[in-house]
């Protein structure tokens, strides 16, 4: 048991690179989860990130920008702002969606009795996919989240259980309704009991 913990702890560390986890140690306690930013987020770069902000708000400013630009009398073009077209970078919302999917989906078929090298895998893969997510505001945000709350990674149930906490920290921050994580396998793994997903 010893030998498992102290080789979790290895394989956090080595998933999460020095940085996250010196900062887990020195900062986790401390550190209060920040509020997702609305309006336009800008990158790193200064620019406004496409990842990081909603199409809505992409829509407003341009509109904004459109109405300030245009000559007296003339009418800007109205813009939808349900979300971008198919064929467009996606949007933050877009890109948020698509990824619980994938992370949903890997946690409902990851193994009951992973093996060592598994675990090790899934937490390498938290731990890069936290670093080079799209969007830097939630990339910072999850990496905070994994420095308060280590992946959990010895079992199917206990990873499913893990990412379902981090999502409904996620919609707390966002104003959304959290889900019920004794429901994960249903909406992940079998389907619903009332047999739609059949």
């Amino acid at each position: 048991m010893a030998e498992e913990a102290s080789s979790f702890r290895d394989a956090t560390a080595a998933a999460s690179g020095p940085g996250l986890a010196a900062a887990s140690d020195s900062v986790a306690a401390e550190q209060q989860p920040k509020r997702i930013p609305k309006g336009v987020v800008l990158g790193k770069d200064g620019k406004p990130c496409r990842s990081c902000t909603s199409f809505a708000s992409w829509a407003a400013q341009a509109k904004q920008t459109t109405k300030k630009d245009a000559p007296a009398g003339s009418s800007a073009v109205s813009t939808t702002t349900s979300g971008p077209p198919p064929d467009c970078p996606p949007d933050v919302e877009t890109l948020g969606r698509s990824t619980w999917t994938l992370l949903h989906s890997i946690a409902a078929t990851y193994p009951e009795q992973p093996s060592r090298t598994q675990q090790s895998d899934l937490l390498s893969f938290v731990g890069l996919f936290s670093k080079l997510y799209p969007c830097w505001v939630c990339a910072e945000d999850f990496q905070g989240y994994m420095a308060r709350q280590r992946p959990q990674v010895s079992s199917r149930d206990e990873f499913a259980q893990w990412l379902c906490r981090a999502h409904n920290d996620v919609n707390r921050k966002l104003g959304k309704p959290e889900f019920d994580c004794s429901k994960v396998d249903e909406r992940w793994r079998t389907g619903w009991k009332d047999g739609r997903c059949d």
